[in-house]
Protein backbone atom coordinates (compact mmCIF):
# COMPACT_ATOMS: atom_id res chain seq x y z
CA UNK A 1 0.00 0.00 0.00
CA UNK A 2 1.37 3.40 -1.41
CA UNK A 3 1.93 6.09 1.94
CA UNK A 4 1.35 9.01 -0.55
CA UNK A 5 0.50 10.00 -3.54
CA UNK A 6 -2.06 8.47 -5.90
CA UNK A 7 -4.39 5.67 -5.32
CA UNK A 8 -6.48 2.86 -7.48
CA UNK A 9 -9.48 2.84 -6.79
CA UNK A 10 -11.51 0.23 -7.74
CA UNK A 11 -15.40 -0.43 -7.03
CA UNK A 12 -16.66 -3.81 -6.24
CA UNK A 13 -20.69 -3.50 -7.62
CA UNK A 14 -22.23 -1.44 -10.13
CA UNK A 15 -25.34 0.16 -8.68
CA UNK A 16 -26.41 3.29 -9.01
CA UNK A 17 -24.53 4.65 -5.58
CA UNK A 18 -21.37 3.18 -7.31
CA UNK A 19 -21.94 5.51 -10.28
CA UNK A 20 -22.12 8.72 -7.83
CA UNK A 21 -19.46 7.64 -5.63
CA UNK A 22 -17.31 7.44 -9.08
CA UNK A 23 -18.25 10.38 -10.00
CA UNK A 24 -17.20 12.09 -6.95
CA UNK A 25 -13.40 10.46 -6.75
CA UNK A 26 -13.09 12.54 -10.39
CA UNK A 27 -13.26 15.73 -7.96
CA UNK A 28 -9.89 14.39 -6.02
CA UNK A 29 -6.16 14.72 -6.66
CA UNK A 30 -5.32 11.78 -5.15
CA UNK A 31 -7.95 8.88 -6.31
CA UNK A 32 -7.54 7.42 -9.85
CA UNK A 33 -10.22 5.67 -11.37
CA UNK A 34 -8.98 2.17 -11.85
CA UNK A 35 -11.05 -0.96 -12.13
CA UNK A 36 -15.03 -1.63 -12.03
CA UNK A 37 -16.19 -5.31 -10.63
CA UNK A 38 -19.34 -6.64 -11.31
CA UNK A 39 -20.22 -10.83 -11.50
CA UNK A 40 -21.42 -9.32 -14.55
CA UNK A 41 -18.42 -8.45 -17.14
CA UNK A 42 -20.80 -6.92 -19.34
CA UNK A 43 -21.89 -4.33 -16.99
CA UNK A 44 -18.53 -4.12 -15.85
CA UNK A 45 -17.17 -2.99 -18.96
CA UNK A 46 -20.12 -0.47 -19.67
CA UNK A 47 -19.96 0.92 -16.17
CA UNK A 48 -15.76 1.24 -16.71
CA UNK A 49 -16.26 2.87 -20.31
CA UNK A 50 -19.12 5.52 -19.33
CA UNK A 51 -17.28 6.75 -15.85
CA UNK A 52 -13.76 6.38 -16.83
CA UNK A 53 -11.81 3.04 -15.13
CA UNK A 54 -9.08 1.76 -16.69
CA UNK A 55 -9.97 -1.94 -16.23
CA UNK A 56 -13.12 -3.59 -15.45
CA UNK A 57 -13.58 -7.27 -14.10
CA UNK A 58 -16.81 -9.88 -14.45
CA UNK A 59 -16.07 -11.50 -11.13
CA UNK A 60 -15.21 -9.85 -7.49
CA UNK A 61 -12.27 -12.65 -7.16
CA UNK A 62 -10.25 -11.28 -9.86
CA UNK A 63 -10.71 -7.80 -8.31
CA UNK A 64 -9.37 -8.41 -5.29
CA UNK A 65 -6.48 -10.12 -7.02
CA UNK A 66 -5.14 -7.56 -9.47
CA UNK A 67 -2.04 -6.06 -7.67
CA UNK A 68 -2.57 -2.69 -8.78
CA UNK A 69 -5.67 -2.41 -6.49
CA UNK A 70 -5.39 -0.05 -3.91
CA UNK A 71 -8.96 0.86 -2.46
CA UNK A 72 -12.00 -1.04 -3.33
CA UNK A 73 -15.39 0.52 -2.63
CA UNK A 74 -18.11 -2.18 -1.53
CA UNK A 75 -21.33 -1.12 -2.90
CA UNK A 76 -23.29 -3.81 -2.77
CA UNK A 77 -26.59 -4.60 -1.22
CA UNK A 78 -26.27 -4.61 2.44
CA UNK A 79 -26.74 -8.19 2.61
CA UNK A 80 -23.48 -8.66 0.86
CA UNK A 81 -21.09 -6.88 2.95
CA UNK A 82 -19.63 -9.16 5.34
CA UNK A 83 -18.52 -11.46 2.66
CA UNK A 84 -17.27 -8.81 0.21
CA UNK A 85 -15.36 -7.32 2.66
CA UNK A 86 -13.79 -10.15 4.15
CA UNK A 87 -13.12 -11.14 0.61
CA UNK A 88 -11.26 -7.53 0.69
CA UNK A 89 -9.56 -7.48 3.69
CA UNK A 90 -7.84 -11.44 3.17
CA UNK A 91 -6.32 -10.15 0.11
CA UNK A 92 -5.07 -6.88 1.61
CA UNK A 93 -7.35 -4.19 0.04
CA UNK A 94 -8.16 -1.37 2.04
CA UNK A 95 -11.81 -1.44 1.94
CA UNK A 96 -14.51 1.55 2.20
CA UNK A 97 -17.54 -0.31 2.93
CA UNK A 98 -21.19 1.33 2.38
CA UNK A 99 -23.61 1.31 4.82
CA UNK A 100 -25.44 0.08 6.87
CA UNK A 101 -22.09 -1.77 7.31
CA UNK A 102 -23.43 -5.36 7.47
CA UNK A 103 -26.59 -6.52 8.72
CA UNK A 104 -26.13 -7.45 12.37
CA UNK A 105 -23.72 -6.77 14.97
CA UNK A 106 -22.18 -10.20 14.53
CA UNK A 107 -21.15 -9.65 10.89
CA UNK A 108 -19.90 -6.28 11.71
CA UNK A 109 -17.48 -7.95 14.40
CA UNK A 110 -16.53 -10.65 12.16
CA UNK A 111 -15.71 -7.59 9.36
CA UNK A 112 -13.57 -5.49 11.98
CA UNK A 113 -11.64 -8.54 13.73
CA UNK A 114 -10.67 -9.50 9.97
CA UNK A 115 -9.44 -6.09 9.09
CA UNK A 116 -7.33 -6.29 12.78
CA UNK A 117 -5.96 -9.36 11.76
CA UNK A 118 -4.74 -7.96 8.04
CA UNK A 119 -3.60 -5.02 9.58
CA UNK A 120 -5.50 -3.69 6.60
CA UNK A 121 -7.96 -0.07 6.51
CA UNK A 122 -11.54 -0.72 6.86
CA UNK A 123 -14.02 2.17 7.10
CA UNK A 124 -18.03 2.15 7.23
CA UNK A 125 -19.12 5.03 4.13
CA UNK A 126 -21.49 6.75 6.49
CA UNK A 127 -20.92 9.71 4.77
CA UNK A 128 -23.26 12.39 6.27
CA UNK A 129 -20.10 12.22 9.33
CA UNK A 130 -18.26 14.01 6.64
CA UNK A 131 -20.27 16.40 5.02
CA UNK A 132 -19.17 20.51 6.00
CA UNK A 133 -22.39 20.81 7.07
CA UNK A 134 -22.62 18.03 9.94
CA UNK A 135 -19.02 18.73 11.00
CA UNK A 136 -20.25 22.07 11.43
CA UNK A 137 -23.23 21.31 13.30
CA UNK A 138 -20.86 18.64 15.65
CA UNK A 139 -18.62 21.64 16.22
CA UNK A 140 -21.52 24.41 17.61
CA UNK A 141 -23.36 21.21 20.01
CA UNK A 142 -20.09 20.33 21.38
CA UNK A 143 -18.91 24.09 21.82
CA UNK A 144 -21.48 24.71 24.65
CA UNK A 145 -22.85 27.91 23.08
CA UNK A 146 -26.30 26.12 23.20
CA UNK A 147 -25.71 24.43 26.53
CA UNK A 148 -26.59 20.66 26.45
CA UNK A 149 -28.08 18.50 24.31
CA UNK A 150 -31.35 17.29 25.53
CA UNK A 151 -33.33 15.40 22.70
CA UNK A 152 -32.83 14.86 18.89
CA UNK A 153 -35.67 14.54 17.41
CA UNK A 154 -35.15 12.69 13.42
CA UNK A 155 -36.61 11.60 10.57
CA UNK A 156 -36.22 9.83 7.48
CA UNK A 157 -39.27 8.85 4.99
CA UNK A 158 -40.45 8.79 1.25
CA UNK A 159 -42.51 6.95 -0.80
CA UNK A 160 -41.65 3.30 -2.22
CA UNK A 161 -44.25 1.62 -4.11
CA UNK A 162 -44.53 -2.01 -2.84
CA UNK A 163 -42.94 -4.42 -5.05
CA UNK A 164 -42.19 -8.38 -3.90
CA UNK A 165 -39.18 -7.93 -6.66
CA UNK A 166 -37.77 -4.63 -4.95
CA UNK A 167 -34.52 -4.67 -2.65
CA UNK A 168 -36.47 -2.44 -0.09
CA UNK A 169 -38.84 -4.96 0.66
CA UNK A 170 -36.75 -8.48 0.52
CA UNK A 171 -35.78 -9.37 3.84
CA UNK A 172 -33.12 -11.50 2.19
CA UNK A 173 -31.59 -8.31 1.49
CA UNK A 174 -31.73 -7.10 4.51
CA UNK A 175 -34.89 -4.52 3.36
CA UNK A 176 -37.37 -2.43 5.27
CA UNK A 177 -36.94 1.13 5.82
CA UNK A 178 -34.32 0.66 9.13
CA UNK A 179 -31.34 -0.36 7.45
CA UNK A 180 -32.15 1.63 4.25
CA UNK A 181 -33.38 5.17 5.55
CA UNK A 182 -34.02 4.62 8.87
CA UNK A 183 -30.29 4.14 9.89
CA UNK A 184 -29.57 7.81 9.35
CA UNK A 185 -31.71 8.86 12.74
CA UNK A 186 -30.39 6.06 14.43
CA UNK A 187 -26.87 7.31 13.27
CA UNK A 188 -27.43 11.02 15.12
CA UNK A 189 -28.10 9.71 17.92
CA UNK A 190 -25.71 7.20 18.46
CA UNK A 191 -23.05 9.55 17.16
CA UNK A 192 -23.68 12.05 19.51
CA UNK A 193 -25.12 10.01 22.65
CA UNK A 194 -23.57 6.60 22.20
CA UNK A 195 -25.60 3.50 22.93
CA UNK A 196 -28.60 4.14 24.45
CA UNK A 197 -29.77 3.10 27.80
CA UNK A 198 -33.74 1.92 27.10
CA UNK A 199 -34.96 1.53 23.49
CA UNK A 200 -38.50 0.82 22.36
CA UNK A 201 -39.85 0.41 18.37
CA UNK A 202 -42.70 -0.61 17.13
CA UNK A 203 -43.13 -1.37 13.22
CA UNK A 204 -45.45 -1.56 10.60
CA UNK A 205 -44.93 -4.11 8.22
CA UNK A 206 -44.95 -5.02 4.27
CA UNK A 207 -46.81 -8.16 2.88
CA UNK A 208 -43.19 -9.48 2.63
CA UNK A 209 -42.31 -9.26 6.54
CA UNK A 210 -39.91 -6.21 6.21
CA UNK A 211 -40.40 -2.90 8.20
CA UNK A 212 -42.89 0.02 6.47
CA UNK A 213 -42.08 1.94 8.58
CA UNK A 214 -40.85 2.98 12.37
CA UNK A 215 -40.75 4.37 15.34
CA UNK A 216 -37.99 4.13 18.07
CA UNK A 217 -37.49 5.78 21.53
CA UNK A 218 -34.03 6.13 22.95
CA UNK A 219 -33.54 6.71 26.65
CA UNK A 220 -30.20 7.87 28.35
CA UNK A 221 -29.10 8.00 31.82
CA UNK A 222 -28.33 11.28 32.53
CA UNK A 223 -32.07 11.81 30.82
CA UNK A 224 -31.39 12.45 27.61
CA UNK A 225 -33.78 11.15 24.99
CA UNK A 226 -34.38 10.44 21.05
CA UNK A 227 -37.24 10.56 19.10
CA UNK A 228 -36.28 8.54 16.07
CA UNK A 229 -38.43 6.97 12.38
CA UNK A 230 -37.83 6.14 8.91
CA UNK A 231 -40.87 5.13 6.54
CA UNK A 232 -41.80 3.85 3.25
CA UNK A 233 -45.29 5.16 3.28
CA UNK A 234 -45.27 8.59 2.85
CA UNK A 235 -43.01 11.32 2.94
CA UNK A 236 -41.36 13.56 5.38
CA UNK A 237 -39.41 16.30 5.96
CA UNK A 238 -36.02 14.54 6.65
CA UNK A 239 -34.70 16.82 9.24
CA UNK A 240 -32.52 16.15 12.03
CA UNK A 241 -33.32 18.56 15.44
CA UNK A 242 -31.01 18.62 18.21
CA UNK A 243 -33.14 20.75 21.77
CA UNK A 244 -30.66 22.13 23.91
CA UNK A 245 -30.77 24.07 27.19
CA UNK A 246 -30.21 27.35 25.13
CA UNK A 247 -31.75 26.88 22.35
CA UNK A 248 -32.09 24.35 19.11
CA UNK A 249 -29.65 23.27 16.17
CA UNK A 250 -31.37 22.24 13.04
CA UNK A 251 -30.38 20.41 9.91
CA UNK A 252 -32.22 21.07 7.27
CA UNK A 253 -34.25 19.35 4.42
CA UNK A 254 -32.18 16.37 3.55
CA UNK A 255 -30.39 15.98 6.58
CA UNK A 256 -27.82 13.34 5.41
CA UNK A 257 -26.26 16.09 3.53
CA UNK A 258 -27.81 19.40 4.38
CA UNK A 259 -26.57 22.72 2.40
CA UNK A 260 -28.24 24.27 5.61
CA UNK A 261 -28.32 24.35 9.04
CA UNK A 262 -30.49 26.47 11.46
CA UNK A 263 -29.33 27.42 14.96
CA UNK A 264 -31.72 29.51 17.42
CA UNK A 265 -30.78 30.63 20.73
CA UNK A 266 -33.30 31.50 23.31
CA UNK A 267 -32.25 34.79 23.38
CA UNK A 268 -34.26 35.19 20.38
CA UNK A 269 -31.17 34.93 18.02
CA UNK A 270 -31.65 33.13 14.85
CA UNK A 271 -28.76 32.02 12.21
CA UNK A 272 -28.44 29.94 9.44
CA UNK A 273 -25.48 28.93 7.87
CA UNK A 274 -25.49 27.82 4.63
CA UNK A 275 -23.54 25.57 2.30
CA UNK A 276 -22.62 25.11 -0.94
CA UNK A 277 -21.90 22.14 -2.47
CA UNK A 278 -21.16 23.15 -5.84
CA UNK A 279 -19.42 19.84 -7.07
CA UNK A 280 -20.09 16.72 -6.34
CA UNK A 281 -22.58 14.44 -4.54
CA UNK A 282 -20.88 14.50 -1.04
CA UNK A 283 -19.02 11.19 -1.55
CA UNK A 284 -15.65 12.40 -1.99
CA UNK A 285 -15.20 14.20 1.63
CA UNK A 286 -15.43 10.63 2.92
CA UNK A 287 -13.39 9.59 0.20
CA UNK A 288 -10.51 11.72 0.76
CA UNK A 289 -10.42 10.52 4.46
CA UNK A 290 -9.94 7.14 3.47
CA UNK A 291 -6.48 8.55 1.49
CA UNK A 292 -5.55 10.98 4.27
CA UNK A 293 -5.53 7.90 6.43
CA UNK A 294 -3.64 5.98 3.98
CA UNK A 295 -1.22 8.47 3.96
CA UNK A 296 -0.87 8.48 7.71
CA UNK A 297 -0.29 4.66 8.06
CA UNK A 298 -3.62 4.28 9.65
CA UNK A 299 -5.55 0.96 9.77
CA UNK A 300 -8.66 2.28 11.49
CA UNK A 301 -10.38 5.62 10.84
CA UNK A 302 -10.07 8.34 14.03
CA UNK A 303 -13.19 9.89 13.12
CA UNK A 304 -15.66 7.19 12.18
CA UNK A 305 -13.80 4.52 13.96
CA UNK A 306 -14.82 0.67 13.87
CA UNK A 307 -15.92 0.76 16.90
CA UNK A 308 -18.97 3.29 16.35
CA UNK A 309 -19.78 1.30 13.38
CA UNK A 310 -20.09 -1.45 15.65
CA UNK A 311 -22.05 0.49 18.57
CA UNK A 312 -24.16 1.41 15.50
CA UNK A 313 -24.67 -2.11 14.33
CA UNK A 314 -25.69 -3.41 17.95
CA UNK A 315 -27.82 -0.71 18.31
CA UNK A 316 -30.09 -1.81 15.16
CA UNK A 317 -30.18 -4.89 16.17
CA UNK A 318 -31.88 -4.04 19.93
CA UNK A 319 -34.09 -2.30 17.52
CA UNK A 320 -35.37 -4.74 15.38
CA UNK A 321 -35.47 -7.61 17.97
CA UNK A 322 -37.91 -4.87 20.06
CA UNK A 323 -39.97 -4.28 16.54
CA UNK A 324 -40.06 -7.62 15.58
CA UNK A 325 -38.26 -7.49 12.35
CA UNK A 326 -35.86 -10.61 11.42
CA UNK A 327 -33.38 -11.24 8.52
CA UNK A 328 -34.00 -14.69 7.52
CA UNK A 329 -30.62 -16.39 7.63
CA UNK A 330 -28.71 -13.94 8.62
CA UNK A 331 -29.97 -13.61 12.31
CA UNK A 332 -28.95 -17.30 14.11
CA UNK A 333 -27.52 -15.82 17.21
CA UNK A 334 -28.47 -12.16 17.19
CA UNK A 335 -25.87 -11.07 19.62
CA UNK A 336 -23.13 -12.01 20.74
Amino acid sequence: MKNSGIYNWAVLGCGKIARKFSNDLKLLLGAKLYAAGSRDPEKAAVFARELGFERSYGSYEALVNDPEVDIIYVATPHSHHRDHTLLCLNNKKAVLCEKAFALNYREALEMTGCSRENNTFLMEAFWTKFQPSYVKAMEILKSGELGEVMMIRSDFAFMAPFSNESRLYNLELGGGSLLDIGIYPVFFAVDLFGKPQRLKALASKSPTGSDLSISISFLYKNGQMATLSSSFAGYSSVEAEFWCEKGYLRLNRRAFSPTTITVWKSTGEENKIEFNYSEGNGYQYEAQHVMDCLNAGKTESGVLTLQRSLDLMETLDRVRTDAGIFYPGHDKNLFI
